[in-house]
């Protein structure tokens, strides 16, 4: 785990700044405190900071070929490294060093762009081929590592974080006021944009090629499944293969030369994986869990559960409000745009403890989505075959007089119905969409100063568009959407709060076979009834407590409703409501004052929303108006730490 930067100048006499390449790469100290790296020539610089973890003597960046021809800066892990090696040694490569990042080097002097298609892993990384003039820039092919871009007049810049492009000098911060409604409906923007005009993510399972001749092309190197595969598989033999494919999963996934541990949070997936882990590595495997003081929101004593059960070295950390929120302008700063979920800020506190004895960590990230996990699933599948029978059966007039009869139900009775088959239509824009939205168009409508930015872009297009494309049923196609769009936004978190703390955390779930395996099974195998994950609960049963195989799914709830109507509503007094937030001319100060007394009075909990419209203007003061992360709270007198 690395941070990568890059210049290449479009003015082939024109020689890079290496102050400029410099000052970019060592914003990104923290994901590499271990080294440094330059190199430049012409138009061209590389730069890199390193988290030694593979050949911890021998890796240094940027590295060359045996020539100098091909130059590489990589951030991840290429856990097939060591398969690939003797076949490129027998083609007369001339290896130097131990490390995985020589294996891409001399595996793109053999192959090219097509590199990308035999490596097993989680990357992002830049070629720069000396003869050709041209730079390849690939990503891995779930999304796990993130790579950004922006072209302009003069130059490409390239970098694992926004921050560096940025500090190189590229471009100024500008928000990209486009992608805010589909902020506010998703907590996240799916396509290549960002909340930066100018600034572009690679998406997942692409490489970019750029030369002066043919300017930047993009090529899609991987798809999940194109057709469901097991339509006469049990539920035995589908938990066979799952538990083969996790357990070659796992035992990849545990390569290094530096202490490894697990972010452990006593649900299924974490358990499953500390469950085969222990059974893998000589002597006590290193667990670690976060929880909040508040019960409803603690699920240590599950995690403590599991500890026990496989014997691991545990440790733990309670994060209080205080520091919960006295973290948060830090963080968003770390992770470059608003923070979309509540529970990144906990990931960073476990983050941050696990550094103190590990280097690497193993999570569940990317299961709930390849095994039908949220509750959101089940809901939406419910609503969408008891939609289908109501609207077969009910004429549409009936149909009409119930759903306005829905306004007089009893206020809690209500908000369920009005998100049943009864209120909304049967369509996965409504049913997958609209009804899990933070902000639905509805509301958008009155909270935008100007709505007009609804008709811009469709906030769900992204979501819709892999809907669309994927095989099989409603449960197979959400799957196959989360895994192109939620998900890329959840590894995003996984690696920034991690980075945070200069931890390389690994997703052993999302290796690309496993997933191609477990993408192409039928939903059926994954919802039996009520039950989630239902073949991944049948594949690891002999080493996962029955305690946690039985367990509703619990995630990680953070209060933040709760704690921003008591002792921190300041926070919304000055960022939601305050002259420096309502005089960006975004929201109209109406509704903003409808929607915070609704939730101070409690009405209704917006606390969701909420949070988004304080990330946002947290994230606004940092990176438009230059405000220093440090003591931001404190200048609010928010703090309670």
């Amino acid at each position: 785990m690395c941070g990568i930067v890059g210049i290449v100048g479009l003015n082939s006499r024109e020689p890079v700044d290496e102050t400029r390449l410099k000052i970019a790469r060592d914003v990104l100290r923290h994901r590499g405190p271990d080294g440094e790296g330059l190199w430049s020539e012409g138009p061209v610089g590389l730069g890199f900071r390193r988290l030694a973890i593979i050949d911890v003597e021998g890796g240094a960046q940027p590295m060359p070929n045996e020539d100098g021809s091909v130059w590489v800066v990589f951030n991840g892990e290429i856990y097939n490294h060591a398969a690939l090696r003797p076949w490129l040694e027998a083609r007369g490569h001339r290896y130097r060093t131990r490390s995985d990042t020589e294996t891409i080097v001399h595996l793109y002097e053999e192959e090219g762009e097509r590199c990308v298609e035999r490596l097993q892993g989680m990357f992002a990384f830049a070629v720069w081929d000396r003869a050709r003039r041209r730079l390849l820039l690939a990503r891995d092919r779930l999304g796990i590592k993130p790579l950004y871009y922006a072209l302009t007049d003069r130059e490409l810049v390239f970098a694992s974080e926004i921050k560096a492009i940025l500090a190189s000098g590229a471009l100024p911060a500008a928000l990209n006021t486009a992608i805010v409604p589909e902020f506010l409906a998703n907590r996240y923007v799916a396509g290549t944009e960002t909340f930066f005009r100018g600034v572009t993510k690679l998406l997942p399972g692409r490489t970019l090629t750029w030369s002066a001749e043919a300017g930047l092309c993009e090529r899609r190197y991987w798809s999940l499944p194109a057709e469901m595969d097991g339509a006469g598989l049990s539920l035995g033999e589908a938990a066979a293969g799952t538990r083969a494919g996790l357990e070659a999963a796992v035992r990849s996934h545990l390569m290094s030369d530096v202490p490894l541990g697990l972010f452990l949070s006593g649900g299924l997936d974490s358990s499953a994986l500390a469950g085969l882990m222990s059974r893998m590595v000589p002597g006590r495997i290193r667990t670690f869990s976060v929880g909040l003081p508040d019960a409803d929101s603690n699920e240590l004593d599950y995690a403590r559960l599991v500890a026990r059960a496989v014997g691991s070295a545990h440790r733990e950390v309670v994060v209080t409000s205080g520091e919960f929120f006295d973290a948060l302008p830090r963080l968003i700063r770390h992770e470059d745009e608003p923070i979309a979920f509540t529970s990144s800020v906990p990931l960073y506190f476990v983050s941050r403890l696990a550094a103190e004895d590990v280097k690497v960590v193993l999570t569940g990230e990317g299961a709930d989505e390849l095994f039908l996990g949220y509750h959101r699933y089940r809901i939406t599948h419910w609503n969408d075959r008891a939609g289908r029978v109501y609207g077969t059966l009910a004429p549409s007039g009936l149909r009409r007089s119930v759903r306005r009869s829905l306004g007089r139900l009893p206020r809690r009775l209500g908000r369920y119905a009005a998100r049943t088959f009864l209120a909304l239509e049967s369509d996965p824009r409504h049913l997958f969409c609209e009804n899990f939205a933070v902000f639905p168009t509805a509301l958008q409508r009155e909270l935008l100063a100007d709505p007009e930015l609804l008709a811009v872009r469709d906030p769900y297009a992204a979501a819709l568009e892999r809907y669309a494309a994927a095989p099989g049923g409603d449960l197979d196609r959400m799957s196959h959407a989360d895994l192109q769009t939620y998900l890329v936004e959840l590894l995003m978190k996984q690696d920034q709060m991690s980075m945070a703390a200069s931890i390389e955390s690994r997703v052993p779930f999302l290796d690309h076979e496993f997933v191609e395996r477990v993408a192409g099974m039928p939903g059926r195998l994954k919802l039996r009834g009520w039950q989630t994950k239902a073949v991944l609960r049948a594949a690891v049963q002999d080493v996962v407590p029955r305690e946690i195989l039985a367990r509703r799914k619990m995630g990680f709830p953070v209060p933040v409703g709760r704690w921003l109507r008591g002792p921190f509503r300041p926070l919304v007094n000055e960022l939601v409501l305050g002259p420096r937030a309502l005089g960006r001319g975004l929201f109209d100060p109406g509704a903003l004052r409808r929607l915070t007394e609704s939730h101070r009075a409690g009405a209704a909990d917006h606390g969701d929303r909420l949070w988004l419209l304080i990330n946002l203007e947290l994230w606004q003061r940092m990176f438009l108006d230059g405000e220093d992360a440090a003591g931001i709270m404190d200048s609010l007198g928010a703090s309670c730490a």
